[in-house]
């Protein structure tokens, strides 16, 4: 199994992530500091099978990206949590550094769903 993470738009390509991003991981036992931005590719929708936005305006620009033989299924991230569907990851970026723990908590909770989802 492969997970990997891309964004929608062009302006991370490159670059590592934020340095608090790095900081709630690092607490959390994982380094991310070798981890570079990329920008989600049309072969990424054969390529993997599940493909998720963490909030609507991204669900949208992967919708427009999409390729027509695209298989990946494509959702909102949250909507794998019970009581979250249809709502958006916290974005830390523009807020205190506390918001990169929420957003941490958020993702660790839809991933063991999806985890757990897979697994069944």
């Amino acid at each position: 199994m492969t997970i990997d993470s891309a964004g929608t738009g062009d302006w991370h390509i490159g670059r590592p992530p934020d340095d608090r991003a790095q900081a709630v991981a690092q607490t959390n036992g994982i380094d991310i500091s070798g981890y570079r931005g990329r920008q989600i590719a049309p072969a990424d929708f054969r390529n993997f099978s599940h493909i998720f936005a963490l909030d609507a305006q991204n669900l949208a620009d992967l919708a427009r990206v999409a390729p027509a033989d695209g298989t990946a299924e494509v959702a909102l991230l949250l909507d794998l949590v019970g009581g979250m569907e249809g709502k958006s990851v916290a974005d830390p970026y523009f807020g205190d550094d506390d918001g990169f723990d929420t957003t941490w908590d958020q993702v660790d909770r839809a991933a063991q769903a999806l985890v757990d989802r897979l697994s069944a």
